[in-house]
């Protein structure tokens, strides 16, 4: 059987064809130093040689690992000692694999429960997976995320208990939408000192309270001792390089259409609520 013919040089589009690149790129690798210029054919034409082509292969076997080209450049010289490069690579492939698997729980998360309740942090869902499919309004969903977006997941995940109790107890859930409706009905035309704030405001303690209450008996706020709280308050970090805001900065950010008297009840409920507290 003959052989085709094989050549002893070949032109730039046959080495980037046979190497799966591009001459442009080729021509990237001479001008920074990392591949030397082959020498030229008659018609002034780059022609790369069996040295070339093997340089050439290798730096795209390095460069599709995700090794850096200069990182590259330097490994081709006598006795560098790549090691270190290697390890700050080993990290960030690790580290951008454990985001793509976080993506991925979130995805299959998604698919199985027909919510984005996955899409939050899985402090966050391993505090609410056991309800049945629906138990969850998607209003207790868009009350997490802001929720993990100002305290995080730590506070987002205690803010859900409230939300497993109200799933498993109808007559707090009843509860909690006709003081929501009422506290609603708080709008401009309410002055901030008119006596139904108050009055509003002392109903709301007393609804928080029963449901403080409902969480100690159901026994949620005994898995606050579980090591997997500690470890995450120890070591909880903004992930993806999404920067923290402290809980002060981001309220004053996320906008809510309420009427001076919708705040005003608000902060009148907690200073009753957090009197209750140290009463007890």
């Amino acid at each position: 059987m003959r052989l085709p013919e094989i050549p002893r040089r070949v032109k730039i589009g046959d080495a980037a064809a046979f190497a799966g690149t591009t001459p442009r790129a080729i021509r990237h690798y001479h001008a920074i130093g990392l591949l030397p210029e082959p020498e030229r054919g008659a018609d002034d034409r780059r022609r790369y040689g069996y040295d070339d082509m093997i340089r050439l292969l290798w730096i795209r076997k390095m460069a599709d690992v995700g090794i850096a080209l200069e990182d590259i450049r330097t490994s081709f010289e006598p006795c560098t000692d790549i090691e270190q490069s290697l390890a700050r690579l080993e990290e960030s492939l690790a580290a951008r694999a454990a985001v793509i698997e976080r993506q991925r729980a979130a995805v299959r998360n998604w698919r199985e429960t027909g919510n984005p309740l996955g899409l939050l942090s899985p402090l966050v869902t391993g505090r609410v997976r056991h309800l049945p499919p629906d138990s969850l309004r998607r209003s207790d969903l868009d009350t997490l995320l802001v929720t993990e977006r100002i305290l995080g997941p730590l506070g987002a995940a205690l803010h859900a208990d409230r939300f497993v109790i109200l799933a498993t107890h109808p007559d707090l859930r009843a509860e909690d939408d006709r003081l929501t409706e009422a506290e609603t009905a708080l709008d401009d035309s309410v002055d901030p000192d008119d006596p139904r704030v108050e009055e509003l405001a002392a109903q709301w303690c007393a609804h928080e309270l029963a449901v403080e209450y409902a969480i100690e008996e159901a026994g949620l706020d005994e898995s606050l001792d579980e090591p997997a709280f500690h470890q995450h308050d120890q070591t909880a970090d903004p992930e993806d390089g999404e920067p923290m805001l402290s809980a002060l900065r981001a309220i004053g950010k996320m906008p809510y259409d309420f009427s001076p008297a919708r705040v005003r009840c608000m902060e009148r409920a907690a200073e009753l609520l957090n009197t209750a507290r140290q009463t007890d």
